[in-house]
């Protein structure tokens, strides 16, 4: 299974339209998003191309690739604007004998058995640490990252996990 992760776009049509570009190059089959996906916050600064509208248009079209979870920034109206699903506060995808766990990071954690692959976002820093047996993994942001990282994402391919700066069009490692 190979998966294309993503988090905190925070409305910027400029960064969708990048981070849709090498989805689509990545060749994997679903693009998971984390959360805070149409608004930019009132602690952010406006990323961007500011466009929630574009970036629910350019979105929709993927719709059917779409896994998405609830981000802190996410109001039950950006709900109508989008063609997938967006109001669970979590999501869980097995792959064979792998159980990966979804949530945008901002509501306490639950507890996960040994070997659970965690993704959040929410910090909008990469972050990749194993603690009691699950590894905690996040992409960083595709529109507002922090403490120099890069615009980012993380592809995960069979098991293997990839930081990938959607900009450079390079992996990287943190």
């Amino acid at each position: 299974m190979k998966l294309f992760i993503a988090s905190d776009i925070h409305g910027s049509a400029y960064y969708t339209e990048i981070m849709l570009r090498e989805f689509e190059a990545s060749g994997a089959e679903k693009l998971i998003l984390l959360g805070d996906i149409l608004y930019h916050g009132p602690r952010n600064d406006l990323p961007a191309d500011y466009s929630p509208k574009r970036v629910a248009e350019m979105l929709n079209k993927y719709a059917d690739r779409i896994i998405s979870v609830k981000g802190n920034c996410e109001a039950e109206v950006d709900s109508l604007m989008l063609d997938f699903p967006v109001t669970a506060e979590y999501g869980v995808i097995f792959d064979v004998k792998t159980v990966i766990y979804l949530s945008h990071g901002h509501r306490a954690e639950p507890k996960m058995a040994d070997g659970t692959l965690y993704f959040t976002g929410h910090t909008h820093v990469p972050h990749d640490r194993l603690e009691n047996g699950v590894r905690y993994l996040n992409p960083g942001s595709v529109s507002i990252p922090k403490n120099d990282s890069p615009h980012s994402a993380i592809i995960y391919d069979n098991g293997n996990v990839i930081w990938y700066d959607i900009v450079n069009k390079a992996e990287y490692t943190i």
